[in-house]
């Protein structure tokens, strides 16, 4: 049977195209967050506490939204969060205008928002789990990097830009990325979701049957706590660019475009991973972007932005290969019922140390250096990469054919 390619596939180009503009208005906001909280109260530790606000609903809510994701039409779940999402995004933006802004508005709109992203994911993996055959999958997730990197390269830059024509213009230009994605989603015809009966079975039991289907597959259940604990690296990492470059005199924009650099990095390696994906093995791909993640310790010598900037290159060149097999072989295997409480329990555990990430690198820059901080990170990063090296489910990662 012939099967069409991805950018034939009418479904796939409108859930990636949707989500393209959400992400690029939701990136926009990441830089704008912290400089918002950075010209209102000069606290690194103020700004850690808004990104860290932005990231526990996902340890919150996930499981519920899981639960929600396939007990709910999927397509419904989405709508609804990008309501949410957008009217949050617009009363900041409001008040902003008004310049009647206050600190704990900025984290309860941060909160809101999260919570809608944490309904939203697990729905749309069940999505686009929906509209790509499953020999695809790994393709598809390729291509989900490369769009999140494209616009990890221009949200920071764009965002730096639109916050230098006025603190309320990036927080506006996210709302309307949700609306778009309203209209992707509207747009599409494939159902998000197989025909099922309705579970009417205790909420206790069906997280469960989710928790148990990941606990039970050694790879899933490995890679879920060793790279959720490695997303207590990155953010962490991005937020003391944020600071340092604040603190070594540079503007908005250049504090964006550093951070471009990184997005850059994540776009370029999407664009490898096809290719990486035929000459090294899962564990091979896996274990590479672990040891990577120890190269900020560089910026221990020189201790410059644009250093730590560099020394974080090479994992972001490493990510997309590393989660393209990863999510698709996750994807592949989980029932579809089955897809929103997996994926969900899995960024549940995953983001559960997300928020302490940038809430650490606030508190240790207002405390200590930021040698010390990175240094902190990257012997963090040195313990992850020891455990996936030996661990007895990396080494018995799946081949690339069991995927399809």
């Amino acid at each position: 049977m012939n099967v069409v390619p991805l950018r034939r596939n009418r479904d796939f180009v409108l859930l990636q195209s949707g989500q393209l503009l959400s992400a690029a208005g939701s990136e926009s906001t990441a830089i704008a967050y912290p400089l918002l909280v950075l010209a209102l109260t000069q606290s690194p530790a103020k700004a850690g506490v808004v990104a860290a606000a932005q990231v526990v609903p996902f340890a919150l809510f996930g499981v519920l939204a899981g639960v929600a994701a396939d007990r709910f039409d999927r397509r419904r779940v989405m709508l609804a969060a990008d309501a949410v999402r957008a009217t949050a995004i617009a009363t900041l933006a409001a008040a902003i205008v008004l310049d009647e802004v206050a600190f704990w508005q900025i984290v309860v709109v941060a909160f809101v928002e999260g919570s809608g992203s944490a309904f939203f994911r697990p729905a749309a993996a069940g999505a686009l789990r929906s509209v790509v055959p499953t020999a695809q999958l790994p393709a598809a997730a390729n291509v989900q990097q490369g769009r999140i990197a494209a616009v990890v390269v221009a949200g920071p830059p764009v965002g730096g830009a639109l916050f230098g024509l006025g603190r309320a213009v990036p927080f506006l230009f996210d709302t309307v990325s949700y609306l778009g994605s309203v209209v992707s989603l509207l747009l599409m015809r494939t159902p998000f979701q197989v025909a099922r009966e309705r579970d009417h079975s205790p909420l206790r039991r069906r997280i469960a049957e989710g928790f148990r289907f990941l606990w039970d597959q050694p790879f899933l259940r490995t890679t879920t706590f060793l790279y959720g604990l490695a997303n207590f690296i990155g953010p962490g990492l991005l937020l003391t660019i944020v600071v340092l470059g604040r603190r070594q005199g540079l503007s908005s924009g250049q504090i964006g475009v550093l951070l471009a650099v990184f997005g850059l990095g994540i776009f370029c390696g999407s664009l490898l991973a096809p290719y990486v994906r035929r000459v090294l093995s899962i564990r091979a791909i896996m274990v590479l972007e672990l040891w990577l993640w120890n190269a900020p310790l560089l910026f221990l010598l020189e201790p410059s932005v644009y250093v730590l900037v560099a020394a974080m290159l090479p994992a972001s060149l490493a990510i997309p290969s590393t989660d393209s097999v990863v999510i698709g072989y996750r994807l592949a295997i989980t029932p579809d019922r089955l897809v929103g409480r997996v994926e969900s329990v899995r960024s549940s555990i995953a983001l559960l140390v997300a928020p302490l990430g940038p809430l650490t690198a606030g508190v240790l820059l207002s405390a200590t250096s930021a040698r010390a901080t990175v240094a902190f990170f990257a012997a963090f990063g040195l313990g992850l990469a020891l455990w996936g090296t030996v661990s007895p489910a990396i080494r018995a990662a799946p081949r690339l054919e069991e995927i399809a």
